[in-house]
């Protein structure tokens, strides 16, 4: 459930928010002074904040300035004042949204879930590139534990896929049969490194353009094995 952190000195203007989220799905705080609602803004977790401009203690620029430092986060402004200087500033100061007083609730509803939406989306494109290793024409998503070789998917065994993670990780770097094996198999090694050999000459067959002359995995005679890129 989205958490929502209402900031507004009149009550019941912030109740009608809260009631209408609610109805939504979301789990709505108010705080009705701008000091107390910095401190809860900063010290708990939500999902999106409605900022009022005018607020006892300190007031909604000086919240979203302070925000805007450690969150990154939706913040939507509410204001009666309908100047354009302060809709510029508070865009200038980080706000994604400005709506004037008075306003429809629903109108509140929608924007606090376009907005919402938007940074999930985002987010998890972030994270899916930040989840990404490419390596030549090889693209291996390690969220979704897929991968692509000339944007074609190709099936991986679970160990012929933690191996070229494992190598496109720690490119250019010589591993012996025996760190492989103990990073891979997460044992220590017996001395039989048969299994090793038997998993690399496989990624060659999935992986290499030639297997017989690899580009990738290239065996370094009396050393190991390096991942080129």
């Amino acid at each position: 459930m989205k958490k929502i952190l209402i900031i507004e000195d009149e009550r019941e203007i912030a109740l009608l928010q809260k009631d209408y989220l609610q109805a939504e799905g979301f789990r709505v705080t108010i705080e009705t002074n701008g000091k107390r609602g910095l401190r809860r803004a900063l010290t708990e977790a939500y999902d999106l904040y409605i900022l009022d401009l005018i607020l006892p203690g300190i007031d909604g620029f000086a919240i979203l300035k302070r925000l805007r430092k450690e969150k990154n986060v939706p913040i939507l402004m509410v204001s009666a004042k309908k100047d354009d200087i302060d809709k510029v500033k508070g865009f200038g100061l980080g706000a994604d949204d400005y709506i004037c007083k008075p306003f429809s609730p629903r109108e509140l509803v929608a924007r606090v879930k376009a907005h919402i939406d938007r940074f999930d989306a985002l987010t998890l494109g972030r994270q899916m590139r930040e989840a990404e290793i490419v390596a030549g024409e090889i693209r291996i998503n390690r969220v979704q534990r897929r991968v692509w070789i000339n944007d074609e998917e190709k099936n991986f065994t679970a160990r012929e896929y933690d191996l070229l993670v494992f190598f496109a990780e720690n490119p250019n770097q010589v591993f012996s049969k025996r760190e492989l094996f103990s990073k891979i198999w997460e044992m220590e090694p017996a001395g039989d490194f048969a299994t090793v050999t038997v998993h690399i000459n496989k990624l060659r067959e999935k992986i290499e353009p030639d297997s017989s002359n690899p580009r990738y995995i290239e065996t370094v005679w009396g050393l190991g094995y390096r991942f080129n890129v």
